[in-house]
């Protein structure tokens, strides 16, 4: 059996995006040559639930975050499944030399934080989509806040991209990356060898919100309903109960993005750094 299939083995999606071009498929390829061993070096791997990823169609993924190499975890169990995965991200990152030049190679998706540029963001998502590939958004927007790691208040981002496209919302959880790099850590924790669990769970009901205007109201409730649906399969896999109310980092004067502590740091203090304070959720797709 793969290294990138532990327990009992689930068929491969084969479906193939169309109209991906061959120089995206060689940085899927490159990317994944490079990440899919080190990940089998750090982390031992358990997946669940692989049968309930769309194959026949593009769809959105909504994953929980709480450490940054949570986009290789999510990324490697979708790529090994033949699902090519697109993130938003914010397009500060794809101005850095090689960082940016990958991103762009695999057709990543820049957001930008104003409303002009997350129209741009919603229509490739959309061409993504079309394709049958997968979108994937956050819907904290960033890093949790939450001190226990527990999905914190949501954005409006995922809410809107999947109002506004129609595709299926799957959600995706995991648990055990955040022991190799914590949240803002400065370098991994390589032993013991720990592992991750990632979980796939059926699409997200938002039948009740078909044909309803993407206001602001709306799409508060849509993303009440991913929050919820991500902290309960969350609570499944830890084996706990989640806090009766999430994490809302207004209440905490934590701001909307960037870090909040400096990396490596202890504790929870407030990052004097962070200049992204003044972005609201109206004009964020992520």
């Amino acid at each position: 059996m793969s290294p990138d299939q532990p327990g009992k083995s689930t068929p491969k999606r084969p479906f193939k995006p169309q109209g991906m071009s061959l120089k995206t498929r060689w940085f899927f390829a490159l990317l994944a040559g490079a990440a899919r061993p080190l990940m089998n070096v750090l982390l031992g791997k358990e997946w669940i639930g692989l049968d309930r990823l769309p194959r026949d169609e593009g769809f959105i993924v909504v994953p929980n975050h709480c450490t940054e190499i949570d986009p290789v975890v999510v990324g490697h169990m979708l790529y090994n499944q033949n699902v090519m995965p697109h993130f938003l991200a914010k397009d500060g990152l794809f101005r850095a030399p090689l960082l940016g030049a990958a991103l762009r190679g695999a057709n990543q998706i820049p957001v930008e934080r104003s409303g002009a540029g997350a129209g741009k963001s919603l229509v490739a998502a959309q061409a993504v989509l079309d394709g049958g590939g997968a979108v994937v958004i956050y819907p904290e927007g960033t890093l949790t806040r939450d001190p226990d790691l527990w999905p914190m208040k949501g954005r409006t981002g995922a809410a809107r991209l999947a109002l506004g496209t129609g595709a299926k919302v799957i959600p995706v959880v995991h648990w055990g990356a955040q022991e190799v790099f914590p949240r803002y850590a400065k370098g991994f924790k390589v032993f013991p060898r720990k592992k991750v669990k990632v979980v796939v769970g059926d699409p997200i009901d938002l039948s009740a919100f078909a044909g309803r205007a993407p206001d602001k109201e709306t799409l508060e409730q849509v993303t009440e309903v991913i929050m919820a649906e991500l902290t309960a399969m969350l609570a499944d896999l830890r084996g706990e109960p989640a806090p009766a109310e999430r994490w809302n980092p207004a209440a905490h004067q934590q701001s909307a993005h960037g870090r909040f502590v400096e990396r490596g740091a202890k504790g929870e203090a407030q990052d004097k750094i962070n200049n992204d304070a003044g972005t609201t959720e109206k004009e964020d797709l992520t």
